[in-house]
C-alpha cells in the first residue's frame, strides 16, 4: 500500500517543475526481476555510469511552458546492457531538448548485474545479457505507456511521444519501434549508433524512424545494425524512415563543441516541431553526411 501511494504521489508531480523528478516506471516490482535484491550502483560523479539497475525509473525534465511543443522524448542511455552512461547520453540531451520546447524523460532501464564474483565468467555474463535484454525492452515499452497515460497532466500530446537511444539504448528504442501494442507504440523513434534486434521486420504501423551512425564505428558496425534496420523497413515498403551515415566521430557525445552533434540536433529539432508525426519525412530523407 505504501509503495503504491508513493507511486501516485510521484506521478502527480507539477508539470513544469524546475528540478528533474524521478518517477517509478512500474507500480511495484518490475515484472521479471522481482527477485533482484542487490544494491544499485550510484555513480560518484558525471564521469561514471549507473550500474546494477533493479528498479527502473523515468527522470522527467519539463520545458518552460512558453516554449512547450507538446512533444516528449524518452531517452535511453547506452552502456552495453552492463551500465547506463546517463550524463552525456541522457542529462545533457534532456536539457537541450527542454531548450527547444520538448519534454524529456531519461529511462533508467534494467541492465545485467556486474561487480560480483560471477562478473569475470564470460559464459555467465553472456547469459545475463540474454536475460536482461527483453526486460530492458519491456521497460522501454512501459515508458511509452506511462507517458501516454499521463500526457494531459504532464503537458504532452498523446500523439507526439518519441523514444531515442544510444548504442544499447538504441537497441531498446529500435525494439520498441518494431514491437509494441497500441499503448506502447511511439510516434517516432531515433536509434543513435544502435545495436539492433535479430528480427528487424517492420510492422505495418511502424513509427517514423530516424537513425544516426558513423560509418567507421567498430563497436556497433552500421552494416550489421543501422543499415540492416533500414533494409528491413525497405522490404516492407515502409516510407517512414530516414538515416544519416557520416564519416568519422564514431561515438557521438551530446556536447555543444562536438562537430557530430549537427547530425542529431537539426533533425531532432525538426521532428519536435513537425505538425504531424504520422507521415513520412522528406526533409530528413537523405542517407549520407
Amino acid at each position: 500500500m505504501t509503495r503504491k501511494l508513493l507511486l501516485l504521489i510521484l506521478l502527480a508531480v507539477p508539470v513544469f517543475a524546475s528540478e528533474p523528478k524521478v518517477i517509478p516506471l512500474w507500480p511495484g516490482a518490475a515484472p521479471g526481476s522481482e527477485s533482484w535484491n542487490y544494491e544499485e550502483g550510484v555513480p560518484q560523479d558525471a564521469s561514471h555510469p549507473i550500474t546494477n539497475v533493479t528498479h527502473p525509473t523515468l527522470t522527467a525534465y519539463f520545458p518552460d511552458p512558453s516554449l512547450g511543443t507538446g512533444t516528449a522524448v524518452i531517452i535511453c542511455p547506452g552502456g552495453g546492457f552492463r551500465e547506463l552512461w546517463v550524463s552525456h547520453e541522457g542529462t545533457d540531451l534532456a536539457r537541450w531538448l527542454n531548450s527547444i520546447g520538448v519534454a524529456a524523460f531519461i529511462l533508467k532501464y534494467r541492465v545485467m548485474r556486474t561487480g560480483d564474483s560471477d562478473a569475470s565468467d564470460s559464459a555467465k555474463m553472456a547469459e545475463r545479457r540474454k536475460t536482461v535484454i527483453p526486460l530492458a525492452i519491456a521497460d522501454g515499452q512501459q515508458a511509452v505507456r506511462l507517458l501516454r497515460s499521463h500526457a494531459p497532466e504532464w503537458g504532452i500530446a498523446r500523439d507526439r511521444i518519441g523514444i531515442l537511444g544510444f548504442s544499447a539504448g538504441g537497441y531498446v528504442a529500435a525494439a520498441v519501434a518494431l514491437h509494441h501494442d497500441a499503448d506502447s507504440r511511439p510516434n517516432f523513434a531515433a536509434p543513435i549508433y544502435p545495436g539492433t534486434p535479430d528480427d528487424v521486420t517492420a510492422p505495418a504501423d511502424a513509427p517514423l524512424l530516424f537513425l544516426v551512425h558513423a560509418d567507421d564505428d567498430k563497436v556497433v558496425t552500421p552494416l550489421d545494425h543501422s543499415i540492416r534496420l533500414i533494409r528491413g523497413l525497405e522490404e516492407t515498403r515502409n516510407p517512414r524512415r530516414a538515416a544519416h551515415l557520416f564519416r568519422g566521430q564514431t561515438r557521438i557525445r551530446h556536447a555543444k563543441d562536438h562537430p557530430a552533434c549537427r547530425h542529431l540536433d537539426r533533425p531532432v529539432s525538426r521532428l519536435a516541431r513537425r505538425p504531424r508525426l504520422s507521415q513520412a519525412s522528406p526533409e530528413l530523407a537523405p542517407v549520407g553526411a
